[in-house]
Formats: structure tokens, C-alpha cells, sequence
């Protein structure tokens, strides 16, 4: 305990020397998706934005770019760890950590370009991700000892790493992909729950682990200018369990699996809502010729749809940035409460 204290304060002293991660992240991602935008146009990677009248094509999987961005960021860290502040002791969860979220988007690029081809179904992507989990399970990271009200404490042992830290990975990989398809929400959405996940750790020492979390939330920065309203780029599946995968490690890293699963309320809201028909159906909105949306079905089947409601009462027209906005702030307010309740600072 006193080595990792001794370790955390001589990251805090290169704390200027860390910032140049999140920057590289940043600068990585936005250079790569200009690039990438005209690419995928020519090499038919398009998808129709669906909450727009005329459904314009638009490039997908900009995933890509946007991990590219995160490795960099995160490579240049491990350097810095190795070779200035000589935490080589760090690497081990470092390395298991970016193995694992690249597993999670090899597997988003493949739903994102063979799903729809070969048919895959639901059941057939948390298989997909189970092996994602493996550098982490192996790593002997995380924190076994948890403590559940009206229990106690518990000493898991074993049975965390092959089955807390699979379900965990798996959970929030597929979780992540659930509340999409609006310009900016994805990205959006992973912005406020990293940057509270980042606080926390900060707040709790783990400086290393808040390195992950701020350089992810510096590449969904530089790929939102791309992706907000009206967006020039999808996430696609490739950037949405790449960043499901980010959240569960940092959350097992940082020993803060109460405080993700709190942050993670919306999207048990939308499993809840889509839970309740047996008919398929999607996020999007029914678009009418003036751009505004209206809800797609008789009942609520999506969190977006509650949102369409909420906002059509309060101010007459929805747009799609409004839902947008809408859900990102509750994920905001949701937050700030998770905060205030787990913050050892209060």
C-alpha cells in the first residue's frame, strides 16, 4: 500500500508531463476522422441517419479513428511510466486493460460490417465479447472484497475474476449499445460517465487509472466535433463496445463498481422499455417533413421515445438534438447524485 502511495505521488509530480496523453489522444482522433469521413464514403462504409428527413448517408464505424486516438494516448502514458517514472509495475493492468478494449472493438468492426450480413442476433454478440474479458481476468487486477447491504463484506476470491470481471466486461460492452443512434448521444454519453468515473479515481489516488478515463473522454471530445448535430460520422458498434469495455475496466481498476452501475441507469431504463413488446423495434423517431420527430410507436419502447414525449410537452416540436441534450443531461443529473454519494471529499 505505502509503494502504490509513493508510486501515485511521483505520477502527480509529471502531472504536466501526463497531460501531453489526453492531448495526443485528442489530436489522433480528430486528425484521423477528417480523414477517415471521406474514406469510408468512398469505400461504401455509410449508414442513413435516420432521424433526418431524406435520410442522408453518412460514414460509419468512427470507432476506428477514435481508438486509434485512445492507444496513442495511452501508449504514450505507459512510456512515460516505464521510462521517467520507472512504474513498470503499472503496465501489467495497463496493458490487460488496452488489450481488452481492443478485443471489444475488433468485435464492434465486425458486428459493424458482417452483423448485418450474416445475421447475427442478439444472443450471439455477449458471446462475441466473453473473450475480451480475458486479459483482464488473467491480469489479477481488481478488488475482491466487496460489500453488499443487509450482508456484510465479502471475499470473493476466486470468484471474481471469473465471474464478476467477465460479467462486467460483457455487461457494459453490450450495455453501452443500447441507447444510440442520435447524433452525439454516444459520444456524448461516454463524456459524462468518464469524466465522473475519472473524478472519482483522481479523488480515491489512482491517477493511472483517471489517465484511461481522460484520455478516452479527450478522443470522444475530438470525434463529437465531427458527430454532433448534423454529424459527419456514426460511432457505429466499433466506438460503442470499445467504450463499454473502457468504463468496465477503469470501474474494476479503480474498485468502483457501485458508482458504474449507478452511472449506467439510463440504459437499464431503455433494456426495461424495449423489454416489454415482443416486436422489434428501433430508437429512432418518426421523422415529418419539417425535421421534428414524433414517437414511433403506440407505447414507450426506448428511453429516446420517453424523451420525444417529454420534450413534445414541454415545448410543442422535438428535434433530434433536443433529444440529444435531454438524455445527456439526466445522465449529467444522474451523475452528479452518484457523486455526491460515493465522493469521499463530501
Amino acid at each position: 500500500m505505502e509503494r502504490e502511495r509513493r508510486e501515485d505521488r511521483e505520477t502527480r509530480l509529471m502531472e504536466p508531463l501526463l497531460l501531453v496523453s489526453p492531448v495526443l489522444s485528442f489530436a489522433v482522433t480528430f486528425i484521423l476522422t477528417r480523414k477517415w469521413i471521406p474514406i469510408a464514403h468512398r469505400a461504401g462504409i455509410v449508414g442513413k441517419d435516420m432521424n433526418k428527413p431524406g435520410r442522408p448517408e453518412v460514414a460509419e464505424m468512427g470507432g476506428v479513428p477514435v481508438f486509434a486516438g485512445i492507444a496513442s494516448g495511452l501508449m504514450f502514458y505507459i512510456a512515460v511510466n516505464s521510462f521517467a517514472l520507472n512504474q513498470r509495475t503499472l503496465n501489467l493492468p495497463l496493458f490487460a486493460a488496452l488489450s481488452t478494449i481492443l478485443m471489444a472493438t475488433t468485435v464492434g468492426m465486425i458486428d459493424d460490417s458482417l452483423g448485418w450480413k450474416i445475421g447475427l442476433k442478439q444472443w450471439h454478440k455477449p458471446l462475441l465479447t466473453i473473450p475480451a474479458a480475458v486479459p483482464m481476468m488473467v491480469a489479477g487486477v481488481g478488488f475482491p472484497i466487496i460489500s453488499l447491504p443487509f450482508i456484510g463484506t465479502i471475499d470473493l476470491g476466486i470468484l471474481y475474476p471469473l465471474l464478476v470481471i467477465p460479467i462486467g466486461i460483457v455487461g457494459a460492452s453490450n450495455g453501452f449499445n443500447m441507447l444510440a443512434g442520435y447524433n452525439g448521444l454516444e459520444a456524448g454519453m461516454g463524456v459524462v460517465i468518464l469524466s465522473a468515473m475519472s473524478l472519482y479515481a483522481y479523488a480515491m489516488g489512482n491517477s493511472w487509472v483517471t489517465m484511461i478515463g481522460v484520455s478516452t473522454i479527450a478522443a470522444l471530445l475530438a470525434f463529437l466535433y465531427f458527430n454532433w448535430y448534423p454529424a459527419k460520422a456514426f460511432p457505429g458498434n466499433t466506438l460503442t463496445y470499445m467504450v463499454g469495455a473502457i468504463m468496465a475496466c477503469i470501474a474494476i481498476l479503480g474498485n468502483m463498481e457501485k458508482l458504474a452501475i449507478i452511472l449506467f441507469t439510463p440504459y437499464y431504463m431503455d433494456f426495461i422499455f424495449g423489454s416489454r413488446g415482443r416486436m422489434k423495434v428501433e430508437a429512432f423517431g418518426k421523422v415529418n417533413e419539417d425535421g421534428t420527430l414524433d414517437k414511433p410507436y403506440y407505447k414507450i419502447c426506448d428511453v429516446a421515445h420517453l424523451f420525444i414525449v417529454i420534450i413534445k410537452r414541454l415545448k410543442g416540436k422535438v428535434y433530434e438534438k433536443d433529444v440529444t441534450v435531454g438524455i445527456i443531461l439526466f445522465e449529467v443529473c444522474i451523475a452528479s447524485i452518484a457523486m455526491l454519494v460515493f465522493m469521499p471529499i463530501w
